[in-house]
């Protein structure tokens, strides 16, 4: 019972947290119309036999596990707009990260730290009628030689994807991270965010991160 009180509290604190946060700034950045930095895709992306069955936006849950992945849960949301600020509906996100103890779920990566069975490492969701897209996730944590970060993937049809990644606001490890300084310093902005508590008690933090595409027209892709 306490947990599901919980999560109607996340539920509802998250709508009006959206309500005033999108409202100034999505009209803020829609309106400078300035692309968000690209940025490559990494070794770790997950391939679809890597993936549980239940894959989808809440990365912290898994079916059939009792407990949720370690670290600090965030609810990281945000819209996908058009060079004119238009919302691109239907698109598929995706994001990928490493768990709480620095691990990606991945063959290639044998880190000796455990891997946090509890954690999906990897999810997906399609954008709304206003462009908007939501995830349950954790605070990104350092993985060695990086930056905390969490990779960003978009479909938009019959073109390739676009990739970056999200980094976070006032971290003193972005300014030794060698892909966030290969980014122009003036852009910078477009790919960080703020990781704020929620003022409700007991509810995640939050993260807002929108995503400019200089494309004006097509159709969502799957992957």
């Amino acid at each position: 019972m306490e947990n599901d009180m919980l999560k109607t509290l996340n539920r509802r604190n998250f709508i009006t947290w959206c309500t005033g946060a999108f409202a100034a700034l999505s009209a803020s950045r829609a309106a400078a119309a300035i692309e968000t930095p690209s940025a490559t895709e990494g070794p770790y992306y997950p391939q679809p036999s890597m993936r549980f069955s239940d894959v989808d936006n809440d990365l912290v849950k898994i079916a059939g596990m009792v407990e949720e992945a370690g670290g600090e849960i965030i609810t990281l949301a945000g819209r996908i707009l058009d060079a004119n600020g238009r919302p691109r509906v239907g698109y598929r996100i995706e994001i990928w990260q490493c768990d709480a103890n620095g691990r990606y779920r991945h063959p290639r990566e044998n880190a000796s730290r455990p891997l946090d069975e509890n954690f999906q490492g990897h999810g997906f969701t399609i954008t709304n009628a206003e462009g908007l897209y939501r995830f349950r996730t954790i605070r990104p944590v350092p993985y060695p030689g990086r930056t905390p970060h969490i990779h960003v993937a978009v479909f938009p049809a019959d073109e390739n994807p676009f990739i970056t990644q999200l980094y976070i606001a006032g971290e003193e490890r972005n300014e030794t991270d060698f892909l966030y300084k290969y980014i122009p310093s003036d852009k910078r902005h477009l790919v960080t965010a703020q990781f704020e508590a929620s003022t409700t008690p007991g509810a995640d933090q939050q993260a807002s991160f929108d995503i400019i595409l200089n494309r004006t027209d097509g159709t969502p892709q799957d992957r």
